[in-house]
């Protein structure tokens, strides 16, 4: 997927402050053969990849208890258990902002890794903006362009 380039200085902040740490894992499955890859984001004492489960339980769902999107949990219980409240949502929030932007289904297929851009229409067309109000939009554009003051003078009088 394409890098941009706010999100590219970001990460070149956080690897200066945090290089990345050579960690070898399983490939592909529990009993694959080892693969060692540079991690730019490790747990907190450096000794390995990030589960999943632990950045939702310790980090994205005590953010989300903070902004108020979840409630806390009560004493000696875990938060909410659901999909779109872990760290999957960030997936959703990527593809909303891409398609908010006029990005096209096939593009966004492609940096979502869907093989098919059937199913990436299928999961996100809700978040697509309307047909009715780009239209709106596009004639509104249309009209202001036109009430424009002109560049320029318009006749030999006004020059």
């Amino acid at each position: 997927m394409p890098l941009s380039e706010r999100v590219g200085e970001v990460l070149q902040q956080h690897q200066e402050a945090f290089p990345p740490v050579a960690v070898t894992l399983p490939w592909l499955r529990p009993d694959g053969p080892l693969v060692t890859n540079q991690l730019l984001f490790t747990r907190a004492d450096g000794s390995g990849a990030i589960r999943s489960t632990d950045f939702n339980t310790r980090l994205w769902k005590p953010t989300l208890v903070e902004a108020g999107v979840l409630p806390k949990p009560k004493p000696g219980e875990w938060h909410q258990v659901a999909r779109e409240h872990g760290m999957h949502a960030l997936r959703h929030f990527y593809a909303s902002v891409l398609l908010d932007a006029g990005e096209n289904i096939k593009a966004l297929s492609t940096y979502l890794g869907h093989s098919d851009p059937g199913l990436t229409l299928r999961v996100y067309t809700h978040l697509m903006p309307s047909s009715e109000g780009r239209t709106r939009k596009a004639v509104d554009r249309m009209y202001e362009a036109a009430d424009a003051p002109p560049d320029g003078p318009q006749t030999a009088q006004d020059a």
